[in-house]
Formats: C-alpha cells, structure tokens, sequence
C-alpha cells in the first residue's frame, strides 16, 4: 500500500527547481530574482554569472537545476527554455542579540529565504514568410 500519486501542478512544458533555507533576507534575495524574470535560460545564467550580488551564485546553481530537470525529467528542449517564474518566500529567522551600552540589548534578527525557480518551454514562433518579388 502506498500514497496515491497527486496531480502535477506544473503544465507539460514546465519544470522547477526549489532551495530552501537559504542565508540571505527575502528582500536581498527578491534583487537577485528580478534580474532572472521573464528571460531566456541561457541569458539568465550569463546575467546571474556576471552579477556581482553575492546571492547570484546560489540562484544560478537554481536556474540550472531547473533547467536540468526540465531536460533529464521532462524531455524539455533547453534552448527555447525561458525563466517563466521567480517566487522568492520567507523561512525562519534566528533571533540573536547585539550588546550595546549599559547593560542594555538590541535584538538583531537574521533572516532566511526560500527561491522556487520554475522554467518553460517557449514554443520557437515561425519566421515571417517573405514574399518572391
């Protein structure tokens, strides 16, 4: 006896890719994710490759799991793969302390994320067919 299998929340022509618990906060994370969006695979990786963000090394080892699982997974074609969703969510937060002066305490809170990177097949569009003169 085992669990029924569920429905695929994905269509056909998708795949994602989920990091949980990363160390960064989600509005650091967020940056990272809007220069990714709406792009093609393969650009989104140059742009993530050459970003200087800290965190853009960790959402490209994302996209390219995406896009492996789109590949191995799905028999998706990687070169019409485009970035069709970023959603970037809040973890936990590890509350620490900061001492300060006279015996007094700040709290200092240290956030953690979530990235769900989800990547689509784009169907190649037929080139304009050119009428002989």
């Amino acid at each position: 006896m085992s669990k029924p299998k569920h429905e695929r929340s994905l269509a056909e022509t998708e795949a994602q890719a989920v990091t949980r618990n990363i160390r960064v906060s989600p509005r650091k994370l967020s940056l990272a994710a809007g220069l990714i969006r709406g792009r093609r695979a393969q650009d989104a990786i140059a742009t993530l490759t050459f970003s200087k963000r800290r965190i853009a090394q960790t959402v490209k080892k994302t996209l390219e799991s995406a896009i492996a699982n789109a590949e191995n997974n799905h028999q998706l074609d990687v070169d019409q793969l485009v970035v069709a969703r970023v959603e970037v969510g809040r973890s936990q937060v590890m509350k620490r302390f900061h001492a300060r002066g006279r015996g007094r305490a700040a709290r200092v809170e240290k956030w953690f994320s979530h990235l769900t990177i989800v990547v689509a097949e784009q169907q190649a569009t037929a080139p304009a067919q050119q009428e002989a003169a």
